[in-house]
């Protein structure tokens, strides 16, 4: 019975040993900084003393941003079509005579997306939501419906005009509105919008005492014009159930082994800030530690590899900045007297990227051995 518990014990060891614990990749998600377009329609309302209905026109707008962090955002915005108001009927006190205009405004506006400011941000939310603050010019025209109107029927109505204006008129504008995101992929979302503007008391042709507002709803999409996220995966390294060790019988007393002389080794990062291929500040003294280190140890050999950043460039352009590192390395070695035959010098370009943090990866990495 002994034997078969011993054997039995010894096949569980066995498999236990050869196994190993499966487990899932990290993945990490990266906020990329990108430009961004927005394409949209709708209508828009003039805010006036006709039906309300009477006062809806179609809109249209056009903006170009870039998206500084999961928060903040700003973007140069064009938008316009068409504005209306109502012409006031005296006798009835019937606003039956509507004109229209023409416009067009182009401002900047910032965006803060609340969703991210409160919640944190997440590669995978469906929904978001913006906070928008602006400026905007607004170039009016076509007014001529308000001005022949008032010819018309200003001996009927009573009513003075006291506003009108033609040619064209630019007023400074502010607004403010949220935009809802829908997303559809990392790049891409439907994206819907409300913003109010307000305008000084001469944009309708009418006195008011008080300034003039128009209001804009709008639908749209909103394209990312680069990545917006960077995923890196690390794969977990396997973990192996080792059995419990068998006693093994005690070993007879071995001769002292004679120490081994470690080889001296020295690692050296050197950093560059974007687009710079020449170790200067505290990097170059970095430099001069290795080759004071070379020195002293004429048997070493440097292995110098040297990498450019994939967050920003392109392949081509990161492959030559690696290798300009790489290559300045090399000579500076050489012209402090390190033989040529002990440096290899390699570029990686961004095909390779040591670091997770992204600046870091403009880099050479020297091992001296």
């Amino acid at each position: 019975m002994k034997k078969l518990m011993f054997l039995a014990a010894m096949m569980f060891a066995a498999f236990t040993t050869a196994s190993a614990q499966e487990q899932e990749p990290e993945v990490i998600a990266e906020f990329q900084p990108h430009w961004f377009l927005q394409l949209q329609g709708g209508a828009a309302h003039t805010l006036g003393e006709a039906k309300f209905m009477d006062l809806i026109s179609p809109t249209a707008q056009l903006a170009v941003g870039y998206q500084f962090n999961p928060v903040l955002g700003l973007r140069l915005q064009g938008s316009g079509w068409e504005s209306k108001g109502g012409w006031p009927n005296v006798p009835t006190n019937e606003f039956d005579n509507v004109y229209k205009w023409n416009y067009v405004s182009a401002g900047l506006d910032l965006k803060v997306n609340l969703v991210n400011l409160f919640g944190g941000w997440k590669p995978k939310r469906v929904f978001g939501m913006n906070l928008i603050v602006g400026g905007a010019a607004n170039i009016g025209f076509n007014n001529g419906e308000a001005n022949d109107l008032y010819q018309a029927v200003k001996n009927q109505t009573g009513y003075e005009m006291e506003y009108l204006w033609d040619g064209t008129k630019v007023r400074p504008v502010g607004r403010f509105g949220l935009d809802f995101d829908f997303r559809c992929s990392d790049r891409v979302s439907i994206n819907l919008e409300g913003n109010a503007n307000i305008l000084t008391d001469k944009y309708n042709s009418k006195k008011a005492e008080n300034p003039d507002w128009y209001f804009n709803a709008l639908l749209g999409v909103k394209i990312a014009l680069g990545p917006t996220v960077k995923y890196t995966v690390i794969e977990p390294e396997p973990v192996i159930i080792e059995p419990a060790p068998k006693p093994e019988p005690k070993p007879e007393p071995k001769p002292e082994p004679k120490p081994i002389v470690k080889k001296p080794e020295m690692k050296t990062e050197i950093f560059y800030p974007i687009r710079e291929v020449v170790a200067t500040g505290s990097e170059a003294a970095k430099l001069q530690n290795l080759i004071s280190f070379l020195k002293e140890n004429p048997d070493t050999k440097v292995d110098v590899k040297s990498y450019a950043d994939a967050g920003t460039g392109n392949a081509k352009i990161n492959q030559m900045y690696a290798q300009k590192r790489a290559d300045n390395v090399k000579k500076a070695l050489i012209e402090a007297g390190i033989d040529e035959s002990r440096i290899t010098a390699q570029s990686f370009g961004d095909t390779v990227q040591p670091y997770s943090e992204n600046d870091k990866n403009r880099v050479s990495i020297a091992i001296a051995k």
